[in-house]
């Protein structure tokens, strides 16, 4: 059967990811059959709402990153570039899609799944959601599209979620902007027929979860307004003790310009210019950043003990516009066709 299972129910367009066993990690050929599906449905008149989920315990993990390993190994930087540029250009169709795009995002919601079901109209969680964008722990910076998500977050919550990798649950990705409604999991098939048969999306109106987040968000806010990530002050705090924790993971090269780059975000709101800073990044990532390394350690060996090209946190500034710079001609173009 399919990775990726794409058909038409009622008044609905329906896209269902379907590797289970992978967490539903997205290849680049189930990219391309999203894509293709929401550029056909854009203009049929049958088709009055997309609703995309998936099977098995997670929405979806994030890319599958294997491949980016063997090429990038092997020297081709190439490869990862052009499936970034593909993703990127689904994620920005989503965001902007003219018709409603109905979620559900059932347990982990994590990098590439954050941007084919984040950026949908209406984003469902239930109790097993976790929503996160840990790219910094392999090396690379919240992308497709995710920067946006975390500028547009309440407060430094951004900045937060975005250096740390922190898991949102229900209510914790509701605070933060990452969806809009919590609905028992037990529902979502009833409550998905409903939508296709009627082309509305009608969503049932319970109360969210609390959110772990909004307690701490004080302490958040002010260690995270910190102007460089060597300027992060930690305490003894619940929420400041876990940050550290978490970011001591991380790279810290991935982190100074995940820092500017959730922030030129935040200055310029629109996917455009977030996914173009992003790309900035990652267009350089396999030969300049700790993007190897990491998936080495997270993926390939799994010994967790990555080896980061800075020991601290107080990176030059050269670094880090070394890899946050204008890319020139090589830059993100949203309306080229797919690769």
């Amino acid at each position: 059967m399919s990775d990726v299972i794409i058909r038409t129910e009622g008044r609905a367009g329906r896209i269902t990811l379907n590797r289970p066993a992978a967490l539903n990690a997205l290849t680049w050929d189930m990219l391309r059959a999203f894509e293709g599906a929401i550029t056909a449905w854009r203009t049929d008149p049958q088709v009055q709402i997309v609703l995309i989920d998936a099977e098995g315990r997670a929405f979806c993990a994030g890319g599958d990153i294997a491949e980016m390993y063997a090429t990038g190994r092997r020297g081709d930087a190439d490869y990862g570039r052009a499936f970034w540029r593909d993703e990127y250009r689904l994620n920005a169709a989503l965001h902007h899609y003219p018709k409603p795009v109905v979620s559900f995002l059932q347990g982990y919601t994590m990098g590439g799944g954050v941007g084919i079901g984040c950026h949908a109209r209406h984003r469902i969680v239930g109790e097993t959601s976790r929503i996160a964008m840990p790219e910094c722990g392999i090396g690379l910076v919240p992308d497709v599209g995710g920067s946006l998500l975390l500028a547009r977050a309440p407060g430094r919550l951004g900045e937060y979620l975005g250096l740390t990798g922190d898991r949102m649950e229900a209510g914790d990705a509701i605070l933060a902007g990452f969806a809009d409604h919590f609905v028992p999991e037990a529902d979502w098939p009833a409550l998905a027929a409903a939508m296709a048969a009627s082309g509305q999306p009608a969503l049932p109106d319970h109360a969210a979860p609390p959110a772990r987040l909004a307690d701490w968000q004080p302490d958040i806010d002010r260690a995270f307004a910190a102007p460089t990530l060597a300027d992060i002050r930690f305490d003894d705090s619940p929420a400041l003790a876990h940050a550290e924790k978490l970011m001591r993971r991380n790279s810290p090269l991935s982190m100074a310009a995940a820092l500017d780059i959730i922030r030129a975000a935040r200055a310029d709101p629109r996917i455009e210019t977030a996914l173009d800073h992003e790309f900035r990044f990652t267009f350089r990532a396999v030969a300049h950043s700790d993007f190897i390394e990491g998936i080495r350690a997270a993926i390939i060996d799994k010994d967790r003990n990555p080896r980061w090209r800075h020991a601290g946190w107080n990176l030059p500034a050269d670094d880090i516009a070394a890899m946050t710079a204008p890319l020139g001609p090589d830059s993100l173009n949203l309306t080229e066709t797919p690769s």
